[in-house]
């Protein structure tokens, strides 16, 4: 499975709502987090890896400690056709990067907590808020299902000083997805 780098068109189409809950599907999710931890990432959408679809996956690496729940690893998240139902607190400033946007990190503003509805492997609908770091993941990967990358986000100023090093992996990007092209499991 491979990541798609910012200037491959998939990263800049909405996704499509996903309507099946399968092996197929569980399947990919496996071979994303496999992916994710590779590239020591901390979410990785659909997208990312070629597919138009609106998912994602995290794993804000929080634990519950000695808990003794089935799901011990509070940060880890399957989610499904995602909706952002409310923005809740400040907006906060801090760095972020991008596994499709290797090597850049800059600061961004996003909401200290979101309240969101999504859907789990087995379709069942979640309603949780989130606060911190899962917030910030939860959001940025979510604007991927919108085709929204975190650059778009950076003040004008802060483009211009990436602009070189930001065309250089569009130029990549553009040239990978030529060669993966429609290489995906769905």
């Amino acid at each position: 499975m491979e990541v798609r780098l910012i200037g491959d068109p998939v990263l800049r189409k909405r996704a499509k709502k996903v309507e099946s809950f399968d092996e197929n599907l569980k399947d990919i999710v496996d071979e994303m987090f496999s992916t994710m931890y590779l590239y020591d990432g901390v979410g990785l959408a659909a997208p990312q890896v070629g597919i138009s679809l609106r998912f994602f996956i995290m794993d804000s690496r929080e634990n519950e400690g000695n808990s003794l729940t089935a799901n011990k690893e509070k940060g880890k998240k399957v989610v499904i056709n995602p909706e952002i139902i409310e923005f809740l607190g400040e907006e906060i400033s801090s760095e972020e990067g991008c596994l499709s946007i290797p090597d850049i990190f800059e600061d961004v503003v996003r909401a200290e907590g979101v309240k969101v509805r999504y859907q789990d492997l087995s379709g069942e609908v979640i309603e949780e808020e989130l606060h911190g770091y899962q917030a910030r993941i939860f959001q940025h990967e979510t604007d991927h299902l919108e085709g929204i990358l975190f650059t778009d986000k950076l003040p004008i100023v802060k483009k211009a000083r990436l602009k070189k090093d930001l065309n250089k992996l569009i130029e990549k990007g553009k040239n990978r997805a030529l060669e993966l092209g429609d290489k995906v499991k769905l």
